[in-house]
């Protein structure tokens, strides 16, 4: 089942999963409900308390497609789409293996998590090319956004701790 969010082709997915004695098959996305192309998937692990983001790429912008294969994910999705109504505002959902939920971010969001078991798999099928060059993000622990991360020692790469505030990003890509 798909729902929608306040936040213009930004979906929740509720995935049939079928459990038995063996364990579980679980259908994650059909292109044809949001008719979506995706050309570049991924996966990351990451141990407990790990951020990762927020991270958007500022030409070949992506759509996302997010789902956790093992673990528990707080994610964040930040809408930058600069004629949006929401534009500023961040979406946030747990996302699991067990509550077998997956999330579309439309492109011109960014996207960013904190995991929250001791192993965790994210699957991202992206509708756009990575391109190192055109990585940018907007540093996770903004005070102007206000997102209550529900770790209080995260593990955050180098890369990530010198992403811009809201405010710069603002300023720079107006």
């Amino acid at each position: 089942m798909i729902k929608k969010t306040k936040f213009k082709d930004l979906y929740i997915f509720e995935n049939k999963s079928f459990r038995d004695n063996r364990g579980y098959f679980k259908e994650l996305l059909k292109e044809n409900k949001i008719k979506k192309k995706f050309l570049f998937s991924v996966m990351s692990y990451s141990k407990k308390n790990v951020i990762r983001g927020l991270h958007l790429q500022k030409k070949k912008s992506q759509g996302k497609f997010v789902t956790v294969i093992k673990g528990k994910v707080y994610d964040v999705a930040l809408d930058l789409r600069k004629k949006s109504k929401t534009y500023g505002k961040k979406y946030t959902i747990i996302l699991s293996d067990k509550n077998s939920t997956s999330l579309f971010i439309p492109a011109g969001f960014a996207h960013g998590f904190c995991t929250l078991e001791k192993e965790n798999l994210v699957f991202y099928g992206c509708t756009n090319y990575r391109s190192k060059k055109d990585e940018i993000g907007i540093i996770w622990n903004d005070n102007k956004l206000k997102i209550k991360w529900p770790i209080k020692k995260p593990l955050v790469s180098k890369k990530d701790k010198k992403l811009k505030s809201f405010l710069d990003f603002k300023k720079t890509y107006r």
